[in-house]
């Protein structure tokens, strides 16, 4: 009965780490989407909403934290607990970026006459699918899925390694500009950023499913 409980309080945790997953990849599309659309108000929204993920974040961790304090279990049931810990911090620093983002729009403000690269929105939609293939990786515990991330991660390297070129370029050719365009040089750090932390939750699943470290940029 005591097991039985404590495997639904597993699998609750883990719903809840799907969710806080799914809440961090709309937080990276709403950014995009109010980056390209000047969108100062969504961009507020996002930054407002940062508080919820921290809160949901929060609640794993101390959920999590309270199931080892309580059943001092061992093996993959604990694995799993830190790993619920380690990702869901993941998830947040992610989620920390999107704000990030948001907040550059704000900076950008209105009218700023600068065409946003769409290698960025590009990059965005990489990482994007990353989440989904964590998720599932995480979902169904399965490392061959997770070992993926690190390729996807690679293609959104060399993107942000070509904007910042670019945009290194364009402030040679528009001094005046440099401030605006800088931002989308942020832009593109946030981006890559959110990316390594989920290469970062692919290297727990493996700890989760193996019970050793693993380093996908090897």
């Amino acid at each position: 009965m005591i097991r039985a409980h404590f495997v639904e309080e597993l699998e609750d945790l883990k719903e809840q780490i799907k969710d806080l997953a799914v809440d961090t990849k709309y937080s990276l599309d709403s950014a995009i989407h109010a980056l390209y659309d000047a969108n100062l108000e969504q961009a507020r929204d996002i930054i407002e909403a940062d508080a919820i993920l921290d809160a949901k974040e929060e609640k794993i961790n101390d959920e999590a934290v309270l199931m080892i304090a309580k059943q001092q279990p061992v093996a993959s049931d604990l694995r799993r607990l830190v790993s619920a810990i380690k990702i869901s911090s993941d998830l947040e620093r992610m989620a920390d970026h999107s704000t990030n983002i948001a907040k550059a729009t704000l900076h950008l403000g209105e009218g700023h006459g600068i065409k946003i690269t769409p290698e960025l929105r590009e990059m965005a939609i990489t990482a994007m699918d990353m989440v989904d293939l964590a998720v599932k990786a995480f979902e169904y515990e399965d490392i061959s899925l997770a070992k993926k991330l690190a390729d996807m991660d690679d293609v959104i390297d060399k993107k942000y390694g070509q904007i910042v070129k670019e945009m290194l370029e364009l402030t040679a050719i528009n001094p005046e500009q440099i401030q605006h365009i800088m931002q989308m040089a942020y832009v593109a750090r946030y981006i890559e950023r959110f990316a390594d932390h989920i290469t970062n939750i692919g290297e727990n699943i493996f700890y989760l499913v193996k019970g050793k470290t693993y380093d996908l940029n090897k």
